[in-house]
């Protein structure tokens, strides 16, 4: 078999997984070794963090819903409970971006329920 000399393919590499790490601190953006583990747990950050943003969000949404309704003498839950009731399928990003950006309209969505 033939000897497979591999240093264009190491080379790539190396260059490509320091591209990626421009930017860190310390040995983590110059030395090799350091810069896969960083790469390594900055993905699994990323991936865990993605989850996380989503529940942020609704969260927010859910604020933002509640600070409408309290205006209005109404909970939150009271609220929820009775769109699904009379069947209104607006969901909470919706329904909080309606609330902050168009007051009347929300205002008239309320006398729906």
């Amino acid at each position: 078999m033939a000897r497979v000399k591999k240093g264009v393919n190491a080379l790539k590499t190396r260059r490509n997984v320091l591209k990626q790490v421009k930017g860190y601190r310390f040995g983590r953006g110059t030395k090799e070794r350091q810069a896969y583990e960083a790469i390594a747990h900055a993905g699994t950050y990323a991936f865990a963090h993605r989850r996380d943003k989503k529940g942020d969000m609704r969260r927010l949404w859910n604020i933002r819903l509640n600070s409408a309704l309290d205006r209005q003498a109404l909970s939150y839950s009271k609220f929820m409970g009775s769109l699904k009731k009379k069947g209104i399928l607006l969901n909470r990003k919706m329904l909080s971006e309606i609330a902050a950006s168009h007051p009347a309209t929300f205002t008239r969505l309320l006398s729906k329920i």
